[in-house]
């Protein structure tokens, strides 16, 4: 016989917890491989699910299924990475140009995806976001846009950008920092 203090578990509490078990693996496999950090990726799928349960108090109640939490999850990877452009922002300002060593062996051969995937990690976390809202998880421009908080008209020259950084560094084959362009940032070209 139940005890008299004790209470029935909730019913969304319950479908949370059904939810977590079907889903969790999901999620994780889906910031793993935007994110491509074990730790980070656990990381973040905690935080997910601490949204969830969180909004679980909400009134009304999220319908909570897995859309819902790659949704969440979509947007603590894209906090994440703002968060961690912020804090390279400081650092560049406090290390004045600081060289990295070229680490890559030229006799290494890597599949285009490999290539691909550590090319889009060097780039900028604003840039690596916006390719990855775009191309990854197929959103329009507009959705990108309303994630990253930016006009359209700033998402489509982002993305301009991003691309072409990504390009350059992709046919390059250089992890290298994308170098400045060839004219002073006041002047005007014809």
């Amino acid at each position: 016989m139940p005890s008299p203090t004790a209470q029935p578990p909730a019913p969304m509490g319950e479908s949370l917890l059904t939810l977590y078990d079907e889903s969790v693996g999901d999620v994780y496999g889906y910031l793993l491989r935007r994110c491509r950090d074990r730790t980070e990726a656990e990381d973040l799928t905690s935080d997910v699910f601490m949204a969830a349960a969180a909004s679980v108090h909400k009134q009304p109640p999220p319908d909570l299924n897995i859309a819902w939490l790659i949704g969440v999850a979509r947007h603590k990877l894209v906090d994440h990475w703002r968060r961690v452009e912020r804090e390279d922002r400081r650092l560049h300002a406090v290390a004045d140009n600081v060289g990295a060593a070229d680490e890559n062996d030229p006799w290494d051969v890597e599949l285009d995806i490999i290539v691909a995937r550590d090319v889009l990690a060097q780039l900028g976390a604003h840039h690596r976001s916006a390719l990855t809202l775009r191309y990854l998880d197929g959103l329009p421009v507009s959705e990108v846009a309303w994630i990253l908080d930016r006009t359209v008209h700033a998402t489509e020259a982002l993305l301009v950008r991003a691309r072409r950084a990504f390009r350059d560094r992709y046919d390059t084959g250089t992890n290298a920092p994308h170098p400045d362009p060839p004219y002073p940032d006041n002047e005007v070209l014809s």
